[in-house]
């Protein structure tokens, strides 16, 4: 219990005192004697609340010895010691606290109540001096608040290609670890902020509860995380850091890390993303956890339903039925590059759903000759290409241009003739923009909740999954990249009328 304690007003060591503060030092005599006979002094025991966040109690305090922890939303923000002042924020707006004081040990401090300065106690030149100061520590307050950020508990790292569903997944997150009364941070623009030192400029704090939100939302970086629920595209990503595969870059990120005190670490996106994270993992220390959530729109992740792939099928198959009227129409012959780096699953499921003719993708051996035949007859053809596509031969023999237009030459270089108009269209990055369907914001959600469970469970190096409906979980050396693409499937989608067009598995 706080207790007010007698002191004498005439100590002229309390003058000094008060002097080495910015918001005194330049005041006149006269007036900080009266300033002084407004003063209250209280103790705090140690873990004492001095007041509360939403608290209404206007004033300045200033620590005579002892420390005090300015808290926001249960994080610690700020640390002050003897000489340090706090409460300029609700003594200037005649506001409730927007944080919480507590003192750390036994602590004494001097408290000068608001209306010395609302009632204009002291001379004008004084109170210009005192508010122009205060004035600008809360201009620092706001703009910097590099303080939010000392210590994080949860940092979540966005990274790669976008895809529907990363927002959606960043608000489970956020609501399921809140409910644990943990928070959630985020970095501004994947693994490159992390490289770049962090801190307000890089980092952004996630506030899923509304109230809470109010009374942080005039902090720059605070973010309401309901509003990314069923949000387009990655709010806090860049394209693909390829700097991140040096390993001076990814010790200027393990460093930011440990920096902030980081607890745990939950990296979200594609295979080149897991390998970025598994890179940085090494370079930290085993007691921090360390998570992935797959968000791929190819699917690329072995072993668990990626967020993006429903939305990006959905997209893509629309796209593909559009060439098919379009094709039928004009007679013309379609060859359409669409996402697939490695496992093709977003080109072939797009060629499935939407009736194509032939999906042709990486890992798989096609008889040109034999597509080239099928092609001569027909009125009309729609044949998706994945970009992956002998992507090592046409790289290492200077090959430039589509997937799709590769594939096109290899049919002209086995003699094709047709009467159909061939028009090769380019790779469609518009389906990276879809709205997260509702396939796709279910499944954040379940991963978003095994995520938790993991994190208040103490685990580490997982990944939440989700398969053939069931949960799990895996380690992440288990994980596969590779094609996880069935050749029953790809047979499937053979619509030319000759099975031996597709040769099989490379």
């Amino acid at each position: 219990m706080a207790e007010e304690q007698d002191f004498s007003k005439d100590d002229p060591q309390l003058q000094i005192f008060l002097r080495q503060s910015r918001i005194f030092k330049d005041v006149h005599d006269e007036d900080l004697t009266t300033i002084i006979s407004f003063l209250k002094k209280f103790t705090y025991d140690e873990s004492e609340i001095i007041f509360s966040q939403g608290g209404l109690e206007a004033a300045i305090y200033i620590i005579e010895k002892g420390r005090c922890a300015i808290e926001k939303s249960n994080r610690c923000i700020n640390i002050l010691n003897s000489g340090d002042i706090f409460g300029e924020v609700s003594m200037l707006g005649q506001q409730p606290h927007v944080a919480t004081a507590r003192a750390i040990k036994e602590t004494s401090l001097y408290v000068l109540p608001a209306e010395i300065l609302v009632e204009e106690r002291i001379s004008a030149q004084s109170l210009v001096r005192i508010y122009k100061e205060l004035g600008s520590l809360v201009t620092s307050y706001i703009r910097g608040e590099d303080a939010l950020y000392q210590e994080i508990d949860v940092l979540l790292i966005q990274d790669g290609g976008c895809s529907p569903g990363y927002n959606s997944v960043t608000s489970f997150i956020v609501q399921f670890l809140e409910h644990y009364q943990r928070s959630v941070f985020v970095a501004a623009t994947g693994f490159k902020s992390l490289v770049e030192g962090g801190g307000a400029a890089n980092l952004r704090c996630l506030i899923y509860n509304e109230q809470l939100y109010k009374q942080l939302e005039h902090i720059p970086g605070v973010i309401h995380a309901p509003v990314l629920r069923e949000e387009r595209g990655a709010r806090f990503r860049c394209e693909r850091y390829e700097g991140f595969r040096l390993l001076e870059n990814q010790e200027k990120a393990a460093k930011t890390i440990l920096k902030h005190k980081t607890r745990v670490i939950v990296a979200v996106g594609g295979n080149g993303t897991l390998e970025g994270l598994k890179s940085l993992s090494k370079l930290l220390p085993g007691d921090l956890q360390s998570f992935f959530i797959p968000a791929t729109i190819d699917s690329d992740i072995y072993g668990s339903e990626c967020i993006g792939q429903h939305a990006g099928v959905e997209m893509g198959a629309e796209k593909v039925r559009c060439y098919m009227a379009d094709a039928r129409t004009h007679k013309r012959c379609y060859i359409i590059e669409m996402m697939g780096a490695r496992g093709g699953h977003h080109a072939l499921h797009s060629c499935l759903g939407a009736g194509a003719h032939l999906a042709v993708l990486p890992g798989f051996d096609y008889n040109i000759p034999k597509i080239a035949h099928a092609l001569k007859d027909r009125d009309y053809t729609v044949i998706v290409v994945a970009e992956g596509y002998k992507r090592d031969y046409r790289k290492n023999n200077n090959i430039t241009g589509s997937a799709a237009e590769f594939f096109y030459q290899e049919l002209m270089e086995e003699g094709l003739q047709t009467n159909q108009r061939i028009i090769c269209e380019s790779f469609s990055r518009d389906i990276r923009g879809a709205s997260p369907n509702n396939m796709d914001i279910t499944l954040a959600q379940r991963l978003a909740r095994n995520l938790t469970h993991l994190i208040l469970q103490g685990k580490t190096y997982m990944m939440p999954a989700v398969l053939s409906g069931k949960e799990y979980t895996l380690h992440l050396d288990e994980i596969q990249t590779d094609n996880s693409v069935s050749g029953d499937l790809v047979a499937l989608a053979n619509r030319l009328g000759d099975p031996e067009c597709i040769t099989g598995k490379l």
